[in-house]
């Protein structure tokens, strides 16, 4: 049903704000959950206890693999809030506040990437850092590399140990500042007693600088802990192809949340068909755009046929990873097309929830599909053992340690969700939101 017109009387004077009572119970439980988990995993990967050495490694895989899904959905968050203050959006004012709150568990995500400083964690992972730490006393990193590594001394200049701890801490801190300040200017537009166009602006030129840095930090964190899995193989479209399937999905949790908040009574006379439709049409979008990038990546390499870019495709296409590649062809792009193409079914709320968890799902086969490949070889070479496309009882790992951090993102998406209005109530352009029409 389409909305009746909204008005400021419809507008609550102090804004709605999620009763707490309501999520504490939920709160307590991946609290718990979280808490538990880490206490367990992470002596399991940084010290080994209690497992041998191919199923600490493996469960190291497993770790990456669930971090790297949860912080692509909160990069996403922060990308839609980034956009929408950039272009000075008028129809999002409405879920902006979702979308903040999304992007902003982007900087606790940095508690999870602990167990990724510590060395008996990044021999299984990363080769070049076992490569740098193999130097003999009294020889330099560089003079060492030039005569057993070729390839790894002309990256030297950004594979440094040094630089990569730098990297790591600054993707948080520069990202985490991004978002943490356009959230607050946000809600501090809530209690201003004379909000106008001035917070707007300073908002938009928050933004305008912030686009470039997400960019920086999207792409660089990817290649740090993904792409350098193999660190011979490069691809120069890596970083798009990891935001076109975050924008896709972050916008997923977004319509997700929307949905679960106008059914416990919220958001009604501000959120209705109108922006279910819009971000279904968004969602439609980086569906086709993901597909354009993950086929462009795919075709300059096999066209090109360089051996340090094929390994990776190779790889993927050798035994039963072949069958998830196909997955992903059909079920990452032509089935969610098919499902977004149609105008009405985008503004039904059981038909998006089911939309949106079906994207989510193609999202972790995506995931899974660039790194869990990586895994047999990587540990088999580490624990010195034939490599192997599949270790066996890793799945476990993997589920284990989806549920941790997965437990750890609902904890701090329902804390930051709880902790203001639900959305910007007195935003001058809240009404023309409310009464979007497309």
């Amino acid at each position: 049903m389409a909305h009746e017109l909204v008005t400021s009387a419809d507008i609550p004077v102090d804004g709605e704000r999620l009763n707490a009572d309501k999520i504490q119970r939920m709160r307590m439980i991946c609290g718990g959950i979280m808490v538990a988990g880490m206490a367990i995993s992470f002596p399991v990967m940084i010290l080994g206890i209690g497992v041998s050495d191919t199923a600490q490694g493996s469960y190291v895989f497993s770790w990456l693999y669930a971090f790297f899904f949860f912080t692509t959905l909160s990069l996403g968050g922060c990308f839609w809030t980034l956009l929408h203050n950039a272009t000075n959006s008028g129809w999002g004012i409405s879920v902006r506040r979702v979308m903040e709150n999304v992007g902003f568990v982007f900087p606790f995500m940095i508690v999870f990437a602990i167990p990724f400083l510590f060395e008996p964690v990044q021999k299984y992972l990363y080769e070049w850092m076992a490569g740098h730490r193999a130097v003999p006393e009294g020889v330099g990193v560089k003079e060492h590399l030039h005569h057993t590594d070729h390839l790894l001394y002309l990256k030297h200049w950004f594979l440094n140990l040094p630089f990569w701890y730098f990297r790591f801490f600054a993707y948080f801190a520069l990202l985490g500042f991004i978002i943490c300040r356009l959230r607050k200017l946000s809600i501090d537009q809530d209690t201003d007693p004379n909000p106008d166009t001035a917070r707007l602006l300073r908002s938009r030129r928050a933004a305008c600088w912030g686009i470039p840095c997400f960019a920086v930090v999207l792409t660089f964190l990817s290649v740090d802990l993904v792409k350098t899995l193999d660190y011979k193989w490069f691809s120069t479209m890596w970083g798009v192809y990891v935001f076109a399937g975050s924008a896709l999905n972050s916008m997923a949790v977004i319509i997700l949340v929307t949905i679960a908040l106008r059914r416990m009574g919220y958001l009604r006379n501000v959120v209705g068909p109108e922006h279910d439709h819009l971000m279904g049409k968004l969602a439609f979008a980086f569906t086709v755009f993901w597909a354009y990038i993950s086929f462009d990546q795919y075709f300059l390499i096999w066209y090109a046929n360089i051996t340090e870019e094929t390994r990776y495709y190779i790889l993927r296409n050798t035994g039963w990873w072949n069958a998830v590649s196909l997955v992903l062809v059909f079920g990452h792009f032509g089935a969610p097309f098919l499902l977004l193409i149609r105008q009405d079914l985008k503004r039904r709320n059981g038909y998006m929830i089911f939309v949106a968890c079906y994207l989510l799902v193609m999202h972790m086969f995506d995931v899974y599909h660039m790194i869990i490949p990586e895994r047999g070889p990587s540990v088999g070479m580490v624990v010195d053992q034939e490599p192997e496309l599949w270790l066996n009882g890793s799945f476990f790992g993997d589920v284990i340690a989806f549920v941790i951090v997965g437990s750890g993102f609902l904890f701090f998406l329902l804390r930051n969700l709880s902790s203001a209005a639900l959305y910007p109530h007195r935003d001058p352009r809240i009404l023309e939101s409310a009464n979007v029409h497309n």
